[in-house]
């Protein structure tokens, strides 16, 4: 059987005048889009311009619904009630959906940004309500979670197909969780040591933590940030680093 797998980057969050990202630049390396909604980073230019550059590319659209902090780029912790998590992925996922159709394109998948992710990712009663928007918006959809997170199990309870991903550039806690960018080592700057680890994902389904243990993963899809200092290296090394090793890059359900 040919291993494969899908590569994912987070996109459209530039905001008016501000750009972040190499959106364009990492287009042609992924084949999905996590597009910012508004919330966290992103506007309705933005938006419109990433789904219009991402259907160009062939590139699966999806909704990255993160919390109402355009200050905090979405990366710190609210207290947010499970009622509050449904409404505002259902805004969402809605608002990208209608500039995906706008541009003749539909939505494929959704995947939770920052804080919001990551709090998902441990919190049942936010992850099954996360999923519960996306299902209620539309049962299609691919939900996309940190493998073996709690957002993993809610999907598959919700009745939705679910993406168990994996991340390129990030360590591991003991845990499965990943290292808190407050914390030193979070990122791996080193492409070399990115590809070893990706590698060893996909073909063992295993990832080392930074406690130095080995826990296993499910890689369905690999996020590849397109923020990060030599993002498009990392892309290249990426891509290439499968072709050598016959692993067959597409979009999850494709």
């Amino acid at each position: 059987m040919t291993l494969s797998i899908d590569l994912n980057c987070d996109m459209g969050e530039s905001f008016g005048a501000w750009k972040m990202g190499l959106d364009e630049e990492i287009l042609p390396y992924v084949t999905s889009a996590n597009i910012a909604c508004g919330y966290h980073a992103g506007d309705p230019a933005v938006m419109r311009r990433t789904v219009a550059a991402a259907i160009r590319h062939g590139v699966a659209l999806g909704a990255h619904p993160g919390l109402p902090d355009l200050v905090g780029f979405g990366r710190r912790n609210m207290d947010i009630s499970p009622e509050n998590a449904y409404d505002i992925v259902v805004v969402q996922i809605g608002a990208l959906a209608a500039v995906a159709a706008s541009q003749g394109g539909r939505l494929h998948h959704v995947k939770a940004h920052g804080a919001l992710y990551n709090m998902a990712a441990k919190n049942g009663e936010l992850a099954s309500a996360i999923a519960q928007a996306v299902y209620d918006v539309d049962s299609s959809l691919i939900l996309y979670g940190l493998a073996s997170s709690e957002l993993v199990r809610a999907g598959n309870e919700a009745g939705l197909t679910v993406a168990q991903e994996v991340f390129a550039d990030r360590t591991y806690q003991r845990d499965g969780s990943l290292t808190s960018r407050k914390q030193a080592h979070a990122m791996i700057e080193d492409p070399e040591q990115s590809i070893q680890q990706v590698l060893r994902m996909i073909i063992d389904g295993k990832v080392a933590t930074q406690q130095d243990q080995d826990i296993s993963v499910q890689a369905d899809t690999l996020c590849i940030h397109g923020d990060q200092a030599g993002a498009v290296v990392f892309a290249q090394a990426i891509r290439n680093a499968l072709k050598e090793k016959d692993i067959a890059v597409r979009k999850v359900g494709g």
